[in-house]
């Protein structure tokens, strides 16, 4: 048996251990570890590193034995509890959303991030391409989120954010926040956007003089909470995606 360095082949493939994970042979984090151990083959050649990067056509052996044919694209619906890290692992211990998710479901990338204390609809797919596609602004895809803020609101400082905003030199997008009702020295706002950059409906509330203390996402594009348990998930079927998404899912 062949030991040698593997040559990363050129632009158009993926890491290695994500073509086992996407293969539905177990996680990326266990695809590292079944490398460390020697355990993984391309074209017959024992793998050294989890850096390698793969052609389509590449032949890929686990324990010698081939791997399972690669997943369809997946989309799956997430109700994100607050507390909880959109990370892979965090060095200082606290719970990620892997810690939640079901083991399945453990080689699935997020669409996008919640922060920590943000809460609600969070997608996930075994597919990068999809997760570009659908993060970037040009897709069209509106957020909408159901925030709670604490401070006295301003509905003309709110309907002016149509227009957008600059926030510490930050250029916002046009967002569309109405008043929903107010609750003692809350309200309730609905927030709706399209470029859900870092941290966005917090620091533009705080320009605003508002402080928000609950942040629920409530749709994604067409993929709604809706009905959805904290920490529970729910596969798109098949034929919602192909109606969704359309184009990405040809070929």
């Amino acid at each position: 048996m062949r030991r040698e360095t593997v040559r990363p082949v050129p632009a158009g493939g993926e890491r290695i251990a994500k073509r086992i994970a996407r293969s539905g042979l177990c996680s990326r984090r266990d695809a590292e570890k079944l490398i460390d151990e020697r355990r993984v083959r391309v074209d017959g050649t024992v793998l050294q590193s989890p850096a390698l990067v793969v052609s389509p056509e590449a032949r890929v052996e686990v324990d010698e034995a081939p791997l399972p044919d690669l997943e369809p694209m997946r989309l799956v619906r997430f109700h994100k509890p607050a507390g909880v890290l959109t990370a892979r692992r965090d060095p200082g211990g606290r719970s990620t959303i892997y810690d939640q998710l079901p083991r399945d479901l453990d080689h699935m990338m997020p669409v996008g991030r919640l922060d920590l204390n943000s809460e609600g609809l969070l997608l996930l797919t075994n597919d990068g391409g999809l997760k570009r596609h659908l993060e970037l602004p040009t897709t069209g895809w509106a957020r909408r989120y159901r925030v709670r803020v604490f401070g006295r609101v301003d509905e003309k400082a709110l309907a002016a954010l149509k227009d957008g905003a600059v926030v510490d030199g930050v250029r916002y997008g046009r967002i569309e926040a109405t008043l929903d009702r107010r609750q003692g020295d809350n309200a309730w706002l609905t927030i709706r956007l399209r470029e859900g950059k870092n941290r966005e409906v917090r620091r533009v509330m705080e320009h605003l003089g508002l402080s928000v203390n609950r942040l629920i996402r409530t749709a994604y594009g067409p993929f709604q909470l809706g009905a959805l348990g904290r920490g529970a998930t729910d596969e798109v079927t098949g034929k919602v995606l192909r109606e969704q998404i359309g184009a990405r899912l040809s070929g």
